[in-house]
């Protein structure tokens, strides 16, 4: 067995030690509302960069550039961004307001008494559809703030179902930075990482949703909630959901979308011609930190590889994982582990990339089920955490209208998130994986 370089794995620790540091500093030590949302994240990973060219003296700097080089350069880089970049761009062009009337749809056919099983079904869609857990919330809080005041159900059962939908979109949406990171960073396609997540996410949300339903036949309710809404704005969204369920390349898939959410706003007159390519430029420039996170991480993971580092990792890992199972279960805890230091389910998977990479291969594991696991853990993990944004978000989005909820009082309503880890489990010891590393290839 090759004998790996422990200390090479020092860029990781001091990124997560001022990561994490800097966060809870800022949140619970100095009170900053969203603390670890003010941290630069780019300014450490390029922190982390610096303590990984310092590193390994023997090596001339050139050839440290050559290294990064080679790690940027690669294939599944280059394709990671140039997605990032068309999914920005497709959100830019077609806005977010359109999903407020899929909820507002709902609510206006469906008996009040079943409102909260609507906000978790509409927040499923919308996430899906927009393919952001943060977005979906930021929309879906409101509607959920109203749902709570006219019919009475409780509001932090009523923001923990937008929550837990929004997350079950992220997992499986074909223009989630997370579906794209996972797929792009394993090389396999997206519509075989979405029939395995499928398979996983159903269950988690069929018993979601039958828990709400029982807790909302047991409510008095009072009232309903209406408003106006059209639902043309959602064409673009619906191409792009099923261009990428049947297999359709996902450049042509957000390319359809663009052009069909172009003219449907231009259209509609919900965008002037004029502010087109305005919008289309913001949804691209929303998506620069996550390219550059790409882009930085992927040169500090080629030094790392470089070093010695992930051939310790490694050997760390299958010491304490034997089985092809248990490398599953230690791909998902990897990732885990990150997120909970990151706080980001799409940083934490861009970490754990190269690792998870290696550990398919190491323990013959699909593509598609390592792209499954990291992306489903990361999932499971940030949408329970007490300081991820999407908690922060949703409590912020309820405080603006005047209502008052603590992530604790929202946690316990977690229902799918958890129900998700569980289904994961299922699948990971039940479930067999018999297809090989080897067996499909984007």
């Amino acid at each position: 067995m090759e004998k790996g370089n422990v200390k090479a794995l020092l860029p990781i620790g001091v990124f997560l030690v001022l990561y994490l540091g800097l966060g809870v500093l800022f949140e619970y030590g100095m009170g900053i509302p969203m603390g670890f949302y003010n941290i630069p994240i780019v300014v450490i990973f390029l922190v982390a960069l610096l303590v990984a060219c310092v590193q390994n003296r023997k090596l001339p700097f050139d050839d440290k550039l050559v290294v990064m080089g080679r790690g940027i350069g690669d294939k599944t880089i280059v394709t990671m961004v140039l997605i990032f970049m068309a999914a920005g761009i497709f959100v830019g062009t077609v806005g977010r307001d359109s999903a407020e009337s899929v909820a507002y749809l709902m609510l206006s056919v469906i008996p009040a008494e079943f409102s909260v099983l609507v906000l978790f079904v509409v927040s499923c869609f919308v996430s899906l559809a927009m393919g952001t857990s943060v977005g979906t919330i930021t929309l879906i809080t409101p509607i959920a703030v109203a749902v709570s005041t006219a019919s009475g159900f409780d509001l932090p059962l009523c923001v923990a179902s937008v929550m837990g939908g929004a997350m079950f979109g992220d997992n499986l949406s074909f223009i989630s930075d997370t579906t794209i990171a996972a797929c792009q960073g394993q090389g396999c396609q997206m519509k075989d990482k979405f029939r395995e997540n499928f398979k996983i996410a159903v269950p988690a949300a069929l018993a979601t949703l039958a828990i709400i339903l029982a807790l909302s036949l047991g409510s008095d309710i009072s009232g309903t909630v209406s408003r106006d809404y059209d639902l043309i704005q959602l064409v673009p969204y619906l191409i792009v959901l099923v261009g990428g369920i049947v297999g359709v390349n996902v450049f042509v898939v957000l390319l359809l979308g663009i052009l069909s959410g172009s003219l449907i706003m231009v259209a509609t007159g919900a965008t002037a011609a004029t502010d087109l390519l305005a919008s289309m430029g913001s949804g691209a420039a929303g998506m620069f930190e996550t390219t550059m996170v790409a882009v930085l991480v992927s040169a500090i993971c080629a030094l790392i590889r470089e070093y010695g580092g992930f051939t310790a990792l490694l050997n760390g890992i299958k010491s304490l994982f034997k089985s092809k199972k248990g490398g599953q279960l230690g791909m998902g805890l990897l990732v885990g582990a990150m997120d909970i230091a990151t706080a980001n389910n799409t940083v934490a998977i861009v970490i754990a990339n190269p690792i998870a990479a290696d550990m398919a291969e190491t323990y013959d594991i699909s593509r598609r089920k390592t792209a499954s696991i990291l992306d489903t853990f990361s999932c499971v993990f940030q949408g329970v955490i007490p300081y991820g944004a999407q908690m922060l978000v949703a409590i912020s989005a309820a405080a603006e209208l005047g209502y008052a909820v603590s992530a604790f009082q929202i946690m316990p309503f977690l229902f799918y998130p958890f129900l998700l880890l569980a289904s994961s489990l299922v699948f990971i010891f039940l479930v067999p994986d018999k297809r090989g590393h080897e067996s499909e290839k984007a």
